[in-house]
């Protein structure tokens, strides 16, 4: 039996990779919560891989608690991101034609930016950063499509496909 809290649905192939991830958008007080990390010069979204037998809602619980410490509840599906990049960081992925397919779910506001990040990945100790949503536009932030899209949330789920 698979154990699902060991292996993320993603794998490379051939310098391809390919990952389902689970993607957070917490908002509170028009500023977006983004990480960042020892070895990466941009912000991206809160969350990660989804777990072979684990559904997309319970991955985002879990990323969202192991990154911030706290227990955010499920507002509702906002995105389906298919992603497609080179990545020419100096990331775990450096090289490598990512494709990446990427629910991302807005959780409901808990009316405080309190958070307790004790977080690492891949690339090393993460931070958690509360954007100005206001201010994206002005960062390297991933995915790029939040700068003009949680300007304007709308009440229905919108597919994305962003090939960089």
């Amino acid at each position: 039996m698979i154990n699902k809290e060991q292996i993320d649905c993603c794998f490379t192939s051939d310098k391809k990779w390919f990952r389902y991830r689970a993607a957070a958008i917490i908002i509170e007080d028009d500023c977006v919560l983004m990480a960042s990390n020892e070895t990466v010069d941009y912000f991206y979204s809160v969350g990660g891989g989804v777990h072979i037998g684990e559904t997309a809602e319970e991955a985002i619980i879990r990323e969202v608690f192991e990154e911030t410490g706290v227990k955010y509840e499920i507002d509702r599906l906002a995105f389906i991101h298919e992603n497609f990049f080179r990545e020419n960081s100096v990331g775990s992925l450096k090289g490598l034609d990512c494709h990446e397919i990427a629910l991302y779910f807005l959780m409901k506001s808990r009316g405080t930016q309190k958070i307790n990040c004790k977080s690492y990945c891949a690339d090393g100790k993460e931070f958690m950063n509360w954007i100005p949503i206001s201010n994206l536009e002005n960062l390297k932030a991933y995915p790029s499509f939040f700068t003009k899209k949680l300007k304007k949330l709308s009440g229905s789920i919108e597919h994305i496909v962003t090939v960089e």
